[in-house]
This record gives C-alpha cells, structure tokens and sequence, in this order.
C-alpha cells in the first residue's frame, strides 16, 4: 500500500492533484507524440468553442466555475497563439465575444481525434472494476456537497 493510500482523506487533495497531474501529462504526451501543438489546459474553452460558434467571456467563466479574470488570462494566450479572436457583442458593445481563428478551427480538427480517443480510454478505465464504475458519479456528488459546504467551514465545525 502506497504512503498516500496509508494517510486516506488526510492526502485527499494531493491524490486528486497527482491524478490530475498525470492525466494531463499524459493527454499533453499523446498530442506531443502525434505532432499536434495543443496543451489539455486549453481543452475546456476549445470544447466550448466547438459546441458553440462563439461566446462570451463571461459565459465561458460561468461554464467553468472559474473567475472573470482566469477566463480572461486564458483567452489572452489563446489569442496571443492565433488560435481565437474575440470581437464585440453585436447586440451589447461592451461584452467581448470570443470564436476560433482559422487557425484555431484546423488545430480543432487535429484534435478532435484525440478526444474521441480520450474518450473510449477514460471509458474503458471506468469500467475496471466497480468502484470506478461510480466515479463520476461520485466526483459530482462531491462537487455538489462542497458547492452547498465548504472545507473550509467543515473543518470550522470540528475545530469549536
């Protein structure tokens, strides 16, 4: 048994880290091996992007449950690379909608078989056993109760 698997929920957070850390690793090493200059941290706007024909930066920074300004920092790469552009709102000038580049639109369709890969792989990892069958289910019930309880004011509970 692995130090991390001794400590049980103590490590909780550093599991998920590493977990994460290697996953995006590896999904990195996939489009490094087959020529593809794409990095997984851009995944969730570009998945975004091809659902959508634009957005707004704000819907992006909704979708993703993160700050104004990350979602900003992180369109500011992707246009610095070419990949999107962000023009104003035709209806409200203020809001910067955000849509691919042609440059952008071919580096998605080199990607996209990636993704369908990625897919049947976490696919088939959640079905090796039955515990990872629940997985996702479980991560969103997770999310869910952090959403309506913090750690934070978990652990706040137990300290009085």
């Amino acid at each position: 048994m692995s130090f991390y698997q001794q400590t049980g929920v103590l490590f909780f957070g550093s599991r998920l880290r590493r977990i994460s850390e290697s996953f995006l690793a590896d999904v990195n090493a996939v489009y490094k091996k087959h020529q593809i200059r794409f990095d997984a941290a851009w995944f969730p706007v570009f998945y975004m992007l091809s659902q959508k024909e634009s957005l707004s930066i704000r819907d992006i920074s909704t979708e993703l449950e993160v700050s104004h300004s990350a979602a900003s920092q992180l369109i500011s790469k992707l246009q610095e690379r070419g990949l999107i552009k962000t023009s104003s709102d035709k209806e409200d000038g203020r809001k910067k909608v955000v849509s691919f580049t042609p440059k952008g639109q071919k580096l998605l369709r080199q990607v996209e078989p990636v993704w369908n890969a990625l897919q049947l792989a976490m696919e088939e990892l959640l079905r090796q056993s039955d515990s990872t069958t629940h997985l996702m289910q479980a991560i969103s019930e997770t999310e869910t109760a952090l959403r309506k309880q913090s750690i934070f004011n978990r652990i706040e509970k137990h300290l009085k």
